[in-house]
């Protein structure tokens, strides 16, 4: 798939999805946004979505990455084995050539009786390394839905840990007895950082979870401050986790959501840990742009 004149890059998660059209000189002239994961992708559906992507976009090669190639996606694609940079991706990409398109293979880390997957946040944490955001040897944290703890050596991803923490606020947000009481928007405030503080000096969660519950029905805990205080205690929880897997003293790389990372980096920092926040629009952007190099 040539993409010397442009290309559209997509970031095709679970539930979102985010494409971009790239000029043959690697700058962005369209973007598109939209709530079509692979979960609201019908069965036999891709061939059409995709499609619908080049209407709305240009008729260019398009590059993917994330959940679409997974086996729940539109052609699944095998995992590479960490350590893995941006070349070994580039070599074990999924060439669709009946719709000139490509799949980004995402990253496996098996270690023993452990094993560990990600597809999608490679392309933003390398790519990240790729345009000088993040330095070749770090630690990140990328939240999200599952958020990934990451350590990057020599510019590759060596080894990572999953953490289910967006996944489980939704279900707690949706699902649970709790539900009626998170719907309040999540803020750093002080119901935050009560709960980040609880996790990270005695990590009950599942026993914290119910006294939100218990406290609402007493009168000790507000609507307003419950959902930020759940949020404290999962992303406490998370953070506790992921230190302890780094196992580092450097400063902690957020990349993802402003939305996201705001809360992360305020939890660091009770945690007496400096971090630093990266967009994760630009360094995925940075990232396919990256691979599409190695494809000319």
């Amino acid at each position: 798939m040539p993409t010397g004149t442009g290309l559209i890059a997509v970031d095709w998660g679970t539930t979102n999805r985010r494409a971009y059209a790239i000029g043959g000189g690697g700058e962005v002239t369209h973007r598109l946004r939209d709530g079509l994961g692979i979960l609201s992708i019908k069965p036999g559906g891709f061939p059409a979505a995709v499609a619908d992507l080049r209407v709305r976009l240009g008729q260019l090669p398009i590059l993917m990455a994330g959940m679409v190639g997974s086996n729940r996606g539109w052609v699944e694609v095998p995992y590479v084995d960490c350590p893995a940079g941006l070349g070994k991706l580039a070599r074990s990409l999924k060439h669709v050539p009946e719709f000139d398109a490509a799949i980004v293979p995402g990253l496996l880390h098996a270690d023993g009786g452990h094993a560990d997957v990600m597809r999608g946040e490679e392309v933003q944490i390398l790519g990240a390394v790729a345009a000088n955001l993040l330095p070749p040897d770090a630690a990140a944290c990328h939240p999200g839905t599952h958020a990934k703890w990451v350590k990057v050596k020599a510019g590759e991803i060596t080894a990572f840990r999953t953490i289910m923490t967006g996944e489980l606020f939704a279900l707690l947000k949706n699902h649970s007895l709790l539900a009626s009481q998170l719907q309040a928007e999540v803020t750093p405030g002080h119901a935050f950082a009560a709960g980040v503080q609880r996790s990270l000096d005695r990590c009950e969660l599942t026993a914290d979870l119910f006294q939100i519950r218990a406290r609402g029905l007493t009168g000790r805990l507000s609507d307003e401050d419950a959902a930020p205080y759940a949020s404290g205690l999962l992303i406490g929880a998370d953070i506790r986790a992921g230190l302890s897997f780094l196992d580092m003293d450097q400063p902690v790389a957020l990349i993802g959501s402003p939305r996201l990372t705001t809360l992360y980096a305020a939890a660091l920092r009770q945690a007496g840990r400096d971090s630093r926040e990266i967009d994760g629009q630009a360094a995925f952007l940075a990232g396919i742009r990256k691979l599409a190099e190695e494809l000319r």
